[in-house]
């Protein structure tokens, strides 16, 4: 019995991961495949961190701490953005070391 359970959560699972991954990532011909991938994961970790971030935010926001709710708020939004986007960041950096380093 043990050994049809097994059997019935592998099958469970597979179909779950084949039902979860989206068509469009792997429908991709040649070296795409890894770049849509990697676009899903990206995407899928900044909704998984923005849910991180919600439900810190709902913390503050019950206790009433709203001067620190703000410095969450600016700390998640560099953290992100050093995270989500360094090209960003290093264009950034350029520019500002251009300006102060002539």
């Amino acid at each position: 019995m043990r050994r049809l359970a097994r059997i019935a959560l592998s099958a469970t699972f597979v179909i779950a991961a084949t039902l979860l991954v989206p068509a469009g990532a792997l429908a991709a011909g040649g070296n795409s495949v890894g770049s849509n991938l990697a676009g899903l994961l990206r995407e899928y970790a900044g909704e998984l961190y923005t849910g991180i971030v919600a439900i810190f935010a709902l913390f503050f926001l019950v206790n009433r701490r709203f001067t620190e709710l703000m410095m969450f708020f600016v700390a998640a939004i560099v953290v992100g953005w050093f995270v989500f986007a360094p090209g960003q960041v290093a264009d950034a950096a350029k520019a500002i070391a251009h300006q102060v380093l002539p």
